[in-house]
């Protein structure tokens, strides 16, 4: 009778869920989305599994064939912190992939970053210009930094992240980040358990030019 019971009731329950979900449209969400679903977070960091990844630390994203948006991700925009200036190169120029694209400016220090495609410069955000902390705020929406006309856009694509590998390659660097002071991992945490904005103003002891060119890929 017990086992008639709950069978009984679940049935109720499926069919109520049925009956609640009719008509329904599924919601497809926008890159500039300001609050993905939990998946998307790898060690409290945004990673988007809706944009691509280059091991500097940028995003790609394809709005049609060989135009293809870029920015920086959440982990790197964390760790540039409260940038006072971003300078992106003009409309026009050639930029390869892996090639130093753009440079912010912190405290008297500049920090270079590198393309995560090879194309021709389209179009550049102003926005960003005019206000780098946008790129902080919202690295994966509002703060993009360019758009390229990419022509091989294939060959370009098979040197950035695996999508099957992007979790392990951002678990990696945030535990390098974290071995700078172990006991950042739990100072710099908000109550929800995402970092802090500006990570590198937690790490006093290390220089903000050596701290980026490590994860950016652009030590010498």
């Amino acid at each position: 009778m017990t086992v008639l019971f709950v069978l009984t009731t679940f049935a109720v329950f499926i069919a109520l869920d049925w009956i609640l979900s009719r008509g329904q449209v599924p919601v497809v969400k926008a890159v500039a989305a300001a609050q993905p679903e939990g998946d998307d977070y790898v060690e409290g960091f945004l990673v988007p599994d809706r944009v691509r990844y280059h091991a500097g630390h940028a995003w790609l994203l394809r709005e049609r064939r060989n135009l293809i948006r870029v920015g920086i991700d959440d982990f790197a925009a964390r760790i540039s912190g409260s940038v006072e200036k971003i300078e992106l190169p003009k409309p026009g120029t050639w930029i390869r992939q892996g090639q130093k694209a753009w440079t912010m400016t912190r405290q008297g220090e500049t920090a270079a970053m590198v393309s995560p495609t090879e194309g021709e410069v389209v179009e550049i955000n102003p926005d960003v210009l005019k206000d780098p902390s946008v790129v902080r705020k919202d690295p994966y929406g509002q703060g993009w930094l360019m758009t390229l006309h990419v022509p091989d856009e294939e060959g370009t694509t098979r040197n950035l992240v695996p999508k099957n590998l992007v979790a392990d390659w951002m678990r990696d660097a945030v535990n390098r980040l974290y071995s700078y002071q172990p006991e950042l991992a739990g100072a710099v945490a908000a109550d929800a358990g995402e970092p802090v904005e500006d990570i590198a103003a937690a790490l006093p002891h290390v220089k903000w030019s050596e701290l980026t060119s490590e994860f950016f890929l652009t030590r010498s």
